[in-house]
C-alpha cells in the first residue's frame, strides 16, 4: 500500500467558474470534478433548462396496426415465494459459510417419492406391506388382534417400556418413506391406564430432519430446533393439573389428524418437505396410517357432505358407525393444529408470534396441548395459554394468576387489531406492520423454539427495563447493494430516494436528514415512485422476489405480496400511481413483464395482476409513458419495443432499428418533439447504448429519426483535438440518460456526467466522477441532476451554481470492522474492497480514505488520546496513520499471517494485535514512534475466524482476553506483563451438531463487575468471572448462528450482539432476562457492533454502517436486576405502608409477623444507679454481638423529667442481661449447601442466615433465632422424626475446629456441641432410624465421621483418599451409606460388633459413558437405585446391589448440585439455576437391561429457572410443592402443579453498609455493596421500594427530616463509591437528582434539620455542603483531610449558649479519632467551628489495619451532649458536654 495515499474532502472545481479544485495526497474525497475539457459555451447559461409544462403525447395513431409482436405468451407465477420481510424481528438466514446442522440421510431421504400416485390418499400399512415386516420393523410385544369395535384386525403394541415396544416404518433409519401428503391420519386407540408415544421424523425442504412427538407422558410442550414434543390429552378435564396422565379406562378409537405443513411453519418456521419415518410406541392399538393432501371430515357421511363444503372420510379410512348412533359418541377426532389457525403457505422471515398466541401479562408462556374431545364440534384442539404466577425465570406480576384458557376467536381478533387499519395484502398471512417500528422485544418465546425472536406487546401499568424499542435507526452510511442504478428524485425535488442494501433511504438534500423504509430482508433490487409522492414500490433481490407498496408520506407498508417473477430487475409507475409495471426473470431465466393495478391499495384494496407476458428479447430498461398509462417502452440487447396494455393482455411491437439493430441498449427516456404540442403523437423516445449511440425514435411511426454517437474529444496522449465522425472511432459507453423539457443528462462509463441541449448541438456542462456513472436523473424542476456511480457514490450537480454536492459514499464490499474516536467524533471502517475510510459521525460524510491494491486491511482501532489510528493488513503488517498529516507514521511486520484483531488499552499506552498464524504482539504506544515490546507465538487460536472481538482489553486496561490457544479455550493475561492469569475451557459438547463448543468472540464488562463475556459456536453467551473463571450466568440460544461481535454498555445495562443479519439487544442487568429486542435492516451478516464513546448511540457494520440512537438513559438509577421497576404512581400523603404493593420485588403471600413484645429503649439517667459505676460496668461487661447500625438516629431514647445537664453516665442493662433483642432477620445465606429444611407435615421451616439458624412459621411469620455458632453456618440436617436439628459451621478465627450444634426442635435449645472436623463441614445426614449422624469434611479435611445420637460420641472416623462432594444414608437400609466424589462411588456397609461399628468399603469407578466430570450430588431412589449428579450436567443411575451404573442422561448444561427423589419423581437442581422435575417411574424396569438401558423413558415434567445456582431444597412426599434456596440468597416456594415459583426470602446480595430509619420509625432504609437502596416496612419487614444503581456500591445513606409535616416530601440521600450523591423521592419512587460533589467514594451523608441542605463526607476527609434541589455544592471543608469521614450527625439547636450563631449544630468524625463540631445557618451561608475533639489512639492493638470506625452522635433531646465511641485503650463510650467543654462521665 502506498503510504500517504489519503483522499481529503475538498471543493470541486468548475472550469471558468473560479472555484478551485483540491487534490491532497492522491485522490481527494470530493465530488466529481467538472472536467477541464468541458468547454462551457458562453451561451450555456441561456441553455440551462427552465421549468416547462409537460405536454401529453400519443404513441400509436388510432387504427394503426403495429408489427406482430414475438411474444412468448403469458407466463405463470414462478414457483415458491420469498418470505415477506418485516420491520419486526426477522429470522436471519444462515450465511453460506455456516450451514444449518443436518441429520445424515441417504440419497433416498433427500429425494422424496413422486407425489402423483399418493393422491387422493395413501394407505401406508398396505403400501409398505407391514404384515410382511420386510420394509418395516417391529420390536417387543407387537401382535395382530381382532378389535370388537372396528370388527377387524388391528395391531396391538404393548409393554412397560415404550422405547422397547414399537412398530417402525421404514425398517432402517437410513431409508425414507418419502410421503409428501400434507395430512397424516393415525387411527389408534390407547390401552387403558397406559402411556403411549408417537414419533414422526419430518424432513423440511432444506433437508433438516425434525422429530415431532405426541404422547400422554409429556406434561408440557417443549421444543428445540430439531424436536417438538406435544402432550396428547385423551379427555379434556377441568383442572389444569389433570391435562396429562394415563389413558382412561374407557379410551376410545381416535382419529389423529396432523397437519404437518402447519406444524413446521407455526413452531419452527420451516417448509414441510416430506414424511421420513414413523415410530408407534407402546401402549396402543393401531388400525392404520394414511397420508393425503385433502382435509377429510371423519364424521360426515356421503349423503351429508353433498350439502356441506367439506370432504368426507373415504370408506376405507372411516370408522364403522351403527345406525342410529352418533360418530362422536363412539370415537374421538383430534385435529392439530386447529383448522381455525391461519398460517402462511411459506415460512415468514419476520419471526412474529403465531396467530393463536395471545400475550397476557408481563410474562406469558402459551402451552400448546392436544386435547381430545368427544363433543360433535369441528375443532377439537385448542391451545392453552398460561399466564404464570411470579417465576424466577421471568418478571413477576404483582399477584399470582390462574391459568385461563383462551379461545382462538379471541386470539385472532387481538392479533388482527394489532396491525391497525390500512394493512392489506394479497394473502391472509401478509400482514405488515408500520415501517417506523423496526424492533421487537422477545420477551416470550411463543409457540416456537427458543432461538426464535417474537414480538411482544407489553401490558400493565409498570414499565419494563428496556424501552420498546430501545434503539432507533438514525443514519445509514452506504448506497446501493444489489446495484447502483436505483436512485430517483421525489416529485417536489426536495429529497432523493435510494436503496442501501435492504433499507430504503429518503435523503433531504438541503438538510441531510434521513428517513427510512424498513422491512425488506434482502437487498432491494428495484424502486419506483408515482408522480404524486403517494406510493413507493420496492422489490427485493433474492428469488422468489417479495414486493412492497409503501405510503410514501407516512412510511407505512400498505401491501406486501409475492411477484410472479422469480427476480425483479426494474419497476415503473404510471404518473397517477394506478399502474405498476415490472420486468424480471422467471424461474427458468426467461424475461417476464408484469403489470399490476395499484389504484385501490391506498383505499384499502389489494394489488391486482392485470397482465403478464414472457418475451425472448432482452429488457434492460422499461418505462410507463407519462401521457398514456396503457403504453410503455423497453430496450435491451438489439431491441427497442413499444408495449400496450389492452384487454387484460400485454402486447409489444418492435421498432425498426435498421443498421442499429445489433446495439446493446442500456436506458431510455421520453421527450416532447415540439414545445407546447398537446398531442400525444408528439412524444419522442430517446434510447442510449454501450457503443455511445443515442437514438431518437418516433413513437408514432416506430422508426429512428436521429442517431447520434458520443465520442471522445481528443485522442489519449494527443496534443490537439481530433475531429471524429459518428461512424468512426471508439464510442463512450452510455449507461443512463434522463430528459427534462430543456436538456438531456447522459451518464457514461468514462466517469462523466454530461448535460446536452435536446438537439445535442454541444455540451452544456459536464462533471467528472471517480468511477463509471451508472445512473442519472434530472429533478422535476430541471435544475439539479442526480448521478450515481458504480463505486458507490451518490450526488447531484446544481446546474445554476455549477457545484457538485456529494450526498452519500459507500464501501463496495462488506465492512469487516469499525472503530470510533471520541474527541473528534470520527469513525473508521475497513472493508473487503481494500479501503480504510474515516467518517464524520455527526454528518455521516467521508473525510479520508486509504486504498491498497496489494493487501487488504483487516482490523482497525483508534489511539485513545492522539489523532492516530492503527490498521492491520492481510500481509501481517500493522501500520499507524496520522489523521492530521494523512500519512503512514510507523509500520511493523512482526506477524506472518493476516492480522485478525487490534485493540488498545484505554490509556493508550499499549496496543495488541493477533494474526491468523496464532501469534500475539504487544506494542508500546507511549510515544508516536511506537515499537514492539513482545511477540508470542501460538497464543491465539490460529483457525479462529477473523473477528473484531477476537481480542479484548478490560475497561481498566489491566487484563487482556482472547480465544486461544485452541478454539475451545479463552485465556486471560495481564496486559502489561502478558502473564497468563486464567485459562477457561468452554469445550462442552454441542448436542445439536455433535461437535465441541468453541469460543467465537470475547468482551469485557465494566471493571466494577469483573465480567468476561464469551460468545460460542453453540449459540450461547457465557458470562465468566474474569478473575476466577467461574460461570456467572449464561444466555442460551442467542442466535442460530455464532455471533462474531458483542459488546456491553458502560453501565452494564445493555448487551449488544451481532446475530446474523440482525442486531440483538439484551437487558443484561436482568438476571432472568426474558429475551432480546431484535433489529433488522442489514441484508448480510453483521460483522461488528459497538457503542459510541458517549454510550448514546450504537453502530453496526456489515453490508453498510448503521447508526442507531439509544432511546434510554445508559444508567439505571431506579431499576434493579431481577424484577420490574416500581410503578410511577406516588405514595400520596398516607403512610408508607400503602406502598408495600409497589415494591420492586414480589412479596410472599404470607409474610413473617413480629412478636408482640417491643424491644427495650435506651434511656439516659440523671445519675448512675445506687451501687454501680455505669462507665466502669460498661467497659467490663461482655461485648454484645456486633450490630452494624452506622447511624445513631436509629435509637430514640425515652425522655426523662430531669435536667439533661446533670447526666453523668448511662443506665445498666435490664435484668435479662441484654441490651438488644433480635426481632426479625431478612436474608438467607446462599453460599451454604443444604442449609434449609422444611417439613410440610409438621410445618417446621428453618434456614440459615450468617451465624444464625432462623426458624420461621410460614403461616404467622413469627421467627425464632437460634444463635451460638462462631462462624457462618454451612449446612443443616433434620432428623427423620423432626425432633432434632443439626447445624454445622466453619472454623472461625478464634476456634481451631468447626462446630456442630444439635438443637431440640420443640424447645429451640442447643443440647449438644461437638467439634468433629478441623475444616468446614460439607454435609450432614441422619440415618433412617435416627441412631447415627454422619458428617463429611470439605475437600481439605476429607474426613467421614459417624456419631451416635444417644450421646453424640464419635463412633467411627476415616480419612477419605479423594475429595467427596456428598454423602447419604440408604433410606431402606440403615446399615448402608454412600459417598460420591472424583470419578468414584463409594458404598459403605456398617457392621455392628457389640458397641463398636466397623465400616466395610466398596469403591466403584464411574463408567466412561457418564463422562469425565466429578459426581457432585446423590440421592436414593426406589430400591435398589441410586441417582448421582455430575459436574457436567449428567444424571446417572446405579444399581446398588450390583454396584454398576446402567443408565445416564443429560439433565443440564451445568453441574448438578442437588437431587431429591420421592415416589416416581426426581428433582434436580444445577449451577445454572435450572430446577427440573423428572418422571423416573420406568427406570426400575430398565435395571435388568444393564448398560443397554436407554434414557428415552425418562421425561422432564417441569422446569423452572431461578436466580442462581440451586443449593438447597425440600419437597413434600408427592413432590408437588417445596422450598428451594439459591446462591443469590433467595428462598423460593415452588409449586409444580401451578408451574410457579414465589419469592419467600430475599435480602441484599452483598454486605449492608448502613441502616437509617424514617422520622416516624415506621420504615427503615438500607444500602449495600450491591448498589441497591431498599426501603422496608418495619411492621412486616417486607420490601416496599428499591432503587438500584448498577456497577456502584452504595456506602452511606440518610433519611430526610420531616418537612412541615408533609410525608410526601420524604427523601433519601445515598452516597456511592464513585463520589456521586443521589437524592431519591420516597413518595414518587424516583430519583430526583444526581450530583458529583466528591472525586472519591462517599463515606457519610446527612441532611440539615430543615432538609434543604445535604452534608457529605468522603474517604479523603473532605466534607461537602450541597443543595439537594439544584445539585450545587457551595462549600467544601477540608479540616479532616487525610482521614476518611466516618460519620456526620446533625441536630437542631440554637447555638447562642455555645457562643456562636446558628440554627443547626453538626459534627463530623474521622478515622484519625478526631471530631469537629460546627454551628451553621445555611440560609445565610454561615458555618463556624464550635469545638475540636481529639481522642488518643492505642499504642498497640491486635486489630491494627482493621480498626473499628470512630462514631459520634448528639443526644436527641440535648444537643449539647455528644457521645463518642472508637478504638481506644478501653472499651468505653465517652459523653462530652459542649457547654462545659469536658467529659460528662
Amino acid at each position: 500500500m502506498a503510504r500517504g495515499s489519503a483522499r481529503l474532502a475538498g471543493v470541486p472545481r468548475v472550469p471558468g467558474s473560479g472555484v478551485p479544485g483540491s487534490r491532497v495526497g492522491g485522490r481527494s474525497a470530493q465530488g466529481p470534478r467538472l472536467g477541464p475539457e468541458a468547454r462551457v459555451p458562453a451561451q450555456a447559461g441561456s441553455r440551462l433548462p427552465g421549468a416547462h409544462p409537460r405536454a401529453p403525447g400519443a404513441w400509436l395513431p388510432s387504427g394503426a396496426r403495429p408489427r406482430p409482436a414475438s411474444l412468448a405468451g403469458v407466463g405463470v407465477a414462478g414457483e415458491g415465494a420469498e418470505s415477506p420481510g418485516s420491520c419486526l424481528v426477522p429470522e436471519a438466514r444462515p450465511s453460506p459459510a455456516v450451514a444449518p446442522a443436518r441429520v445424515a440421510e441417504s440419497p433416498d431421504a433427500r429425494r422424496p417419492l413422486p407425489a402423483a400416485w399418493q393422491h387422493p390418499f395413501l394407505n401406508v400399512f398396505r403400501h409398505f406391506r407391514v404384515d410382511e415386516w420386510k420394509r418395516s420393523a417391529k420390536q417387543g410385544d407387537v401382535a395382530v388382534v381382532t378389535d370388537k369395535t372396528l370388527k377387524g384386525a388391528v395391531y396391538r403394541i404393548r409393554g412397560s417400556v415404550s422405547a422397547a415396544n414399537y412398530i417402525q416404518l421404514p425398517k432402517s433409519s437410513t431409508q425414507s418413506l418419502g410421503l409428501t401428503g400434507r395430512y397424516l391420519y393415525v387411527l389408534f386407540r390407547p390401552l387403558p391406564s397406559k402411556h403411549f408415544v408417537i414419533h414422526l421424523d419430518v424432513s423440511s425442504k432444506d433437508n433438516q430432519v425434525i422429530r415431532v412427538s405426541f404422547s400422554n407422558l409429556f406434561k408440557e410442550f417443549k421444543s428445540t430446533a430439531t424436536w417438538l414434543q406435544f402432550p396428547l390429552v385423551l379427555e379434556a378435564r377441568t383442572p389444569q393439573r389433570d391435562l396429562v396422565g394415563l389413558a382412561p379406562s374407557g379410551a376410545r378409537w381416535t382419529c389423529l389428524q396432523l397437519d404437518l405443513q402447519d406444524v413446521l411453519l407455526v413452531y419452527l418456521n420451516r417448509c414441510y418437505g416430506h414424511l421420513k419415518s414413523i415410530r408407534l410406541c407402546a401402549s396402543l392399538l393401531v388400525r392404520n396410517l394414511y397420508t393425503s393432501d385433502l382435509c377429510f371430515e371423519p364424521a360426515i357421511s356421503g349423503a351429508q357432505w353433498a350439502k356441506l363444503p367439506v370432504t368426507p372420510m373415504p370408506r376405507e379410512m372411516a370408522f364403522p358407525v351403527p345406525k342410529g348412533e352418533s360418530w362422536h359418541d363412539r370415537y374421538i377426532h383430534v385435529r392439530f393444529p386447529s383448522e381455525s389457525l391461519k398460517v402462511p403457505s411459506k415460512p415468514i422471515e419476520k419471526s412474529c408470534s403465531p396467530p393463536e398466541a395471545v400475550l397476557l401479562g408481563p410474562g406469558p408462556q402459551p402451552l400448546p396441548c392436544l386435547v381430545a374431545s368427544s363433543k360433535p364440534v369441528r375443532f377439537s384442539v385448542s391451545p392453552v395459554v398460561q399466564t404464570p404466577s411470579p417465576t424466577a425465570s421471568g418478571r413477576a406480576p404483582l399477584a399470582p394468576r390462574p391459568f385461563p384458557e383462551v379461545s382462538l376467536s379471541q386470539e385472532r381478533s387481538d392479533a388482527s387489531n394489532a396491525d391497525g387499519p390500512g394493512f392489506h395484502s394479497l394473502e391472509p398471512w401478509a400482514q405488515v406492520e408500520a415501517s417506523d417500528v423496526h424492533t421487537a422485544a422477545a420477551g416470550t418465546h411463543v409457540l416456537t423454539h427458543e432461538s426464535a425472536e417474537v414480538p411482544v406487546a407489553r401490558t400493565g401499568s409498570c414499565e419494563g427495563f428496556l424501552p420498546d424499542p430501545v434503539l432507533r435507526l438514525k443514519g445509514v452510511i452506504g448506497f446501493g447493494g444489489h446495484g447502483t442504478r436505483q436512485a430517483l428524485w421525489t416529485p417536489d425535488g426536495a429529497a432523493v430516494v435510494y436503496p442501501c442494501h435492504a433499507v430504503i433511504v429518503v435523503l433531504l438534500v438541503d438538510t441531510g436528514e434521513q428517513r427510512f423504509f424498513l422491512g425488506h430482508t434482502d437487498k432491494v433490487s428495484a424502486l419506483a415512485l408515482d408522480g404524486s409522492s403517494s406510493l413507493l414500490a420496492s422489490a427485493q433481490a433474492r428469488a422468489p422476489s417479495v414486493m412492497r407498496l409503501w405510503d410514501f408520506q407516512t412510511g407505512r407498508c400498505l401491501c406486501l405480496f409475492r411477484s410472479p417473477m422469480h427476480v425483479v430487475c426494474s419497476l415503473s409507475f404510471s404518473d397517477s400511481g394506478a399502474l405498476l409495471c415490472g420486468v424480471g426473470k422467471d424461474h427458468h431465466g426467461r424475461t417476464m413483464v408484469v403489470a399490476w393495478g395499484t389504484g385501490q391499495v391506498g383505499l384499502g384494496g389489494e394489488v391486482v395482476v392485470l397482465a403478464k407476458a414472457h418475451t425472448d428479447f432482452d429488457v434492460q430498461a422499461f418505462r410507463v409513458t407519462f401521457f398514456d398509462e396503457t403504453r410503455m417502452a423497453s430496450c435491451g440487447q438489439g431491441s427497442v419495443r413499444l408495449w400496450r396494455l389492452r384487454g387484460g393482455a400485454l402486447r409489444s411491437c418492435p421498432v425498426d432499428l435498421g443498421e442499429h439493430h445489433a446495439l446493446q441498449f442500456t436506458d431510455l427516456a421520453f421527450k416532447q418533439a415540439r414545445d407546447g404540442c398537446p398531442e400525444p403523437s408528439a412524444a419522442m423516445l430517446l434510447v442510449c447504448s454501450r457503443s455511445g449511440h443515442i437514438l431518437e425514435i418516433d413513437c408514432q411511426r416506430m422508426v429512428v429519426r436521429h442517431a447520434r454517437r458520443l465520442l471522445p474529444t481528443r485522442t489519449p496522449g494527443g496534443p490537439h483535438p481530433q475531429k471524429q465522425t459518428f461512424s468512426s472511432g471508439p464510442g463512450i459507453a452510455i449507461s443512463s440518460l434522463s430528459v427534462s423539457p430543456a436538456m438531456c443528462a447522459v451518464g457514461s462509463e468514462d466517469g462523466f456526467l454530461r448535460l446536452w441541449p435536446l438537439d445535442f448541438s454541444s455540451v452544456l456542462l459536464e462533471a467528472e466522477h471517480e468511477g463509471p456513472v451508472s445512473s442519472v436523473c434530472v429533478s422535476p424542476d430541471g435544475l439539479r441532476v442526480l448521478s450515481a456511480t458504480s463505486s458507490g457514490h451518490l450526488g447531484f450537480l446544481d446546474t445554476l451554481s455549477r457545484v457538485y454536492h456529494m450526498l452519500a459514499r459507500s464501501h463496495t464490499a462488506p465492512v469487516l470492522a469499525l472503530a470510533m474516536e471520541q474527541r473528534r467524533g470520527q469513525l473508521a471502517t475497513v472493508s473487503q474492497d481494500r479501503t480504510v475510510r474515516i467518517w464524520d459521525l455527526a454528518t455521516l460524510q467521508q473525510l479520508y480514505d486509504f486504498t491498497s491494491s496489494e493487501e487488504a486491511p483487516c482490523a482497525v482501532t483508534f489511539h485513545p488520546t492522539r489523532p492516530t489510528f492503527f490498521c492491520g493488513f492481510s500481509s501481517g503488517a500493522v501500520r499507524s496513520f496520522s489523521l492530521e498529516a494523512a500519512e503512514v507514521l510507523v509500520e511493523h511486520t512482526c506477524h506472518r499471517g493476516a492480522v485478525t484483531s487490534l485493540t488498545a488499552t484505554p490509556d493508550g499506552r499499549l496496543l495488541f494485535s493477533s494474526c491468523s498464524q496464532g501469534s500475539l504482539a504487544q506494542y508500546s504506544c507511549a510515544d508516536p514512534q511506537w515499537h514492539v515490546l513482545r511477540v508470542a507465538a501460538d497464543m491465539v487460536c490460529p483457525d479462529a475466524p477473523a473477528s473484531p472481538s477476537a481480542l479484548a482489553v478490560s475497561r481498566d486496561g489491566r487484563l487482556l482476553a482472547f480465544v486461544g490457544p485452541s478454539r475451545c479455550t479463552v485465556t486471560v493475561m495481564g496486559s502489561a506483563s502478558l502473564d497468563e492469569l486464567l485459562r477457561v475451557d468452554i469445550g462442552t459438547l454441542d448436542l445439536a451438531s455433535s461437535r465441541l463448543d468453541s469460543a467465537m468472540a470475547v468482551c469485557f464488562g465494566p471493571a466494577a463487575l469483573g465480567h468476561l463475556l464469551v460468545s460460542t459456536s453453540s449459540n450461547r453467551v457465557v458470562v465468566l468471572d474474569a478473575v476466577s473463571g467461574r460461570i456467572i450466568r449464561e444466555l442460551p440460544g442467542v442466535h442460530p448462528e455464532p455471533c462474531p461481535s458483542l459488546t456491553l454498555s458502560e453501565d452494564a445495562r445493555f448487551l449488544l450482539i451481532a446475530a446474523g443479519r440482525t442486531i440483538k439487544v439484551w437487558d443484561y442487568a436482568t438476571q432472568a432476562s426474558p429475551g432480546p429486542q431484535v433489529y433488522i435492516g442489514h441484508s448480510e451478516p453483521v460483522q461488528a457492533v459497538a457503542f459510541s464513546p458517549d454510550q448514546q448511540q450504537v453502530l453496526s457494520a456489515g453490508d453498510a454502517v448503521f447508526l442507531w440512537d439509544v432511546l434510554a438513559a445508559t444508567e439505571s438509577d431506579q431499576s434493579f436486576p431481577g424484577a420490574p421497576p416500581a410503578c410511577k404512581t406516588g405514595l400520596g400523603a398516607g403512610p408508607l405502608e400503602d406502598a408495600a404493593s409497589r415494591a420492586s420485588e414480589l412479596p410472599r403471600q404470607q409474610v413473617p409477623k413480629p412478636s408482640q413484645a417491643s424491644p427495650p429503649r435506651l434511656g439516659v439517667c440523671a445519675r448512675p444507679p445506687e451501687g454501680g459505676d455505669g462507665a466502669r460496668d460498661t467497659r467490663n461487661s461482655g461485648a454484645p454481638r456486633t450490630t452494624y447500625l452506622a447511624s445513631c438516629k436509629a435509637f430514640t431514647p425515652a425522655r426523662v423529667s430531669c435536667s439533661p445537664h446533670s447526666a453523668k453516665g448511662t443506665c445498666l442493662p435490664p435484668a435479662s442481661g441484654g441490651w438488644l433483642r433480635l426481632k426479625a432477620v431478612v436474608g438467607y445465606s446462599g453460599n451454604g449447601r443444604a442449609n434449609m429444611v422444611w417439613r410440610p407435615d409438621t410445618g417446621f421451616f428453618a434456614y440459615t442466615c450468617g451465624r444464625l439458624v432462623v426458624v420461621e412459621d410460614l403461616h404467622s411469620g413469627a421467627q425464632q433465632h437460634w444463635s451460638g455458632h462462631s462462624a457462618e453456618i454451612s449446612t443443616l440436617a433434620l432428623s427423620h422424626s423432626a425432633q432434632v436439628l443439626a447445624s454445622a459451621s466453619g472454623r472461625s478465627s478464634t476456634t481451631a475446629h468447626c462446630q456442630i450444634r444439635v438443637w431440640d426442635v420443640s424447645g429451640g435449645l442447643c443440647q449438644h456441641l461437638i467439634f468433629p472436623h478441623s475444616t468446614t463441614v460439607l454435609a450432614l445426614a441422619f440415618s433412617p432410624d435416627d441412631r447415627l449422624l454422619v458428617t463429611l469434611g470439605d475437600h481439605d479435611g476429607r474426613t467421614l465421621a459417624l456419631w451416635g445420637t444417644a450421646t453424640y460420641d464419635l463412633v467411627s472416623s476415616t480419612r477419605l483418599p479423594e475429595p467427596v462432594h456428598g454423602v447419604a444414608f440408604n433410606p431402606w437400609d440403615a446399615g448402608e451409606l454412600t459417598c460420591v466424589g472424583q470419578g468414584t462411588v463409594t458404598f459403605w456397609l456398617l457392621q455392628l460388633r457389640g458397641a463398636d461399628i466397623s465400616l466395610q468399603v466398596r469403591r466403584e469407578p464411574v463408567p466412561e459413558a457418564v463422562g469425565a466430570g466429578e459426581l457432585t450430588s446423590l440421592c436414593y431412589g426406589a430400591p435398589p437405585l441410586l441417582y448421582c449428579g455430575t459436574s457436567s450436567g449428567q444424571v446417572c443411575v446405579w444399581d446398588t446391589r450390583a454396584g454398576r451404573c446402567f443408565l445416564s442422561w443429560e439433565a443440564d448444561d451445568g453441574g448438578i448440585g442437588l437431587l431429591l427423589f420421592s415416589g416416581s419423581r426426581l428433582v434436580s437442581g444445577s449451577s445454572t439455576g435450572r430446577l427440573c422435575l423428572w418422571a423416573v417411574g420406568a427406570v426400575s424396569e430398565l435395571r435388568c437391561k444393564g448398560s443397554g438401558a436407554r434414557s428415552s423413558s425418562v421425561f422432564m415434567e417441569h422446569e423452572l429457572v431461578l436466580d442462581g445456582a440451586v443449593v438447597s431444597a425440600s419437597f413434600d412426599d408427592s413432590v408437588d410443592m417445596g422450598v428451594v434456596g439459591t446462591t443469590a440468597g433467595t428462598l423460593w416456594f415452588v409449586s409444580w402443579a401451578e408451574g410457579t415459583s414465589t419469592r419467600l426470602i430475599s435480602g441484599h446480595r452483598s454486605k449492608v453498609n448502613e441502616v437509617v430509619f424514617s422520622p416516624g420509625e415506621s420504615h427503615c432504609a438500607t444500602c449495600s455493596e450491591d448498589g441497591s437502596v431498599r426501603v422496608w416496612a418495619l411492621a412486616s419487614m417486607e420490601l416496599v421500594i428499591q432503587f438500584q444503581v448498577l456497577n456502584q456500591s452504595c456506602l452511606c445513606l440518610a433519611w430526610s427530616p420531616p418537612c412541615c409535616g408533609r410525608p410526601e416530601q420524604q427523601r433519601l440521600a445515598a452516597g456511592y463509591g464513585d463520589g456521586s450523591l443521589r437524592i431519591f423521592s420516597i413518595s414518587r419512587t424516583a430519583m430526583e437528582l444526581k450530583m458529583h460533589p466528591h472525586p472519591v467514594a462517599l463515606t457519610s451523608v446527612a441532611f440539615s434539620t430543615d432538609g434543604q441542605t445535604v452534608l457529605s463526607g468522603d474517604k479523603d476527609g473532605l466534607v461537602a455542603v450541597s443543595h439537594p434541589r439544584t445539585g450545587t455544592t457551595f462549600r467544601v471543608l477540608s479540616d479532616h483531610q487525610g482521614a476518611p469521614i466516618s460519620t456526620i450527625c446533625v441536630t437542631c439547636k440554637e447555638c447562642e449558649d455555645l457562643g456562636v450563631e446558628g440554627t443547626d449544630l453538626w459534627l463530623a468524625a474521622s478515622g484519625d479519632q478526631r471530631v469537629s463540631v460546627w454551628a451553621s445557618d445555611w440560609l445565610r451561608n454561615r458555618c463556624e467551628l464550635v469545638d475540636w475533639l481529639s481522642f488518643p489512639m492505642p499504642a498497640t492493638t491486635e486489630t491494627q489495619g482493621h480498626l473499628p470506625p470512630s462514631l459520634a452522635a448528639f443526644c436527641p433531646w440535648d444537643g449539647a451532649l455528644l457521645m463518642y465511641v472508637g478504638p481506644g485503650v478501653y472499651k468505653e463510650v465517652i459523653i462530652y458536654n459542649l457547654c462545659q467543654k469536658q467529659s460528662a462521665c
